[in-house]
């Protein structure tokens, strides 16, 4: 319960883009990945523009590219799939760096992982540039249903917590002799996995009986202030 709030993607600055309203990234953010979905996947300067676009606002926030590309690690599934798109998909077979590969199923992992990377730096930026509640705030601007906008508060709010509970099962697993990253050990640790998700869970039931007992009516009372 002790631990911070903030949340460890944001970088503290004082850019345009840091200063913006969060509901207008918001929506900048939106409209954008819509472009970016809707492009058709041989439109290449298409896709160069937008990145160009992407880089100018990165640019204008001062966010350190160092900061931002270990965090892109995220994007390493979907950039496996696009990878191996070539190889798995039919039709007319085309021939790459010596290597005959489909050529619809080229164009369609190139298109998922340009659209991917694109995707997970806009989203990063966004992250990177704003308070967490800030961006609650931005979500009730923009007349998100309060009760969502609330189960992602309560989400930040207690991500460190869960994380930090995560942490201490993982040392005392290893403290015991297991590795989490061995194949041999992985039922241990998907029976860890269940031991957390059900304490989360009644963590979560703790602190709804908790507002309940406090005359919590569906509405936050910072809420009804604002």
């Amino acid at each position: 319960m002790g631990a911070g709030h903030g949340h460890r993607l944001h970088f503290h600055g004082h850019s345009p883009v840091h200063r913006a309203p969060a509901h207008l990234k918001l929506l900048a953010l939106l409209a954008f990945m819509l472009v970016v979905v809707a492009t058709p996947r041989d439109w290449y300067a298409a896709f160069a523009a937008e990145a160009l676009l992407l880089l100018g606002v990165v640019a204008l926030s001062r966010v350190p590219v160092r900061y931002l590309a270990p965090r892109m690690v995220i994007e390493v599934p979907f950039a496996v799939f696009a990878l191996l798109m070539p190889f798995i998909a039919h039709g007319p077979r085309t021939e790459v760096l010596g290597l005959t590969v489909s050529e619809p199923g080229l164009h369609a992992g190139v298109a998922l992982l340009v659209k991917g990377t694109i995707g997970v730096l806009a989203s990063l930026t966004l992250a990177s540039t704003t308070e967490p509640q800030d961006l609650l705030r931005g979500l009730q601007r923009l007349r998100m249903p309060d009760l969502i906008v609330q189960i992602m508060g309560f989400m930040i709010r207690y991500l460190d917590v869960v994380t930090a509970e995560l942490g201490r099962m993982m040392v005392a697993m290893r403290s015991r002799g297991c590795d989490p990253r061995s194949p041999r050990h992985w039922p241990t640790l998907a029976r860890a996995m269940g031991a957390l998700f059900i304490r989360s869970y009644e963590r979560g039931e703790r602190v709804h009986l908790a507002m309940l007992s406090r005359g919590y009516d569906g509405r936050l009372p910072s809420q009804g202030r604002s």
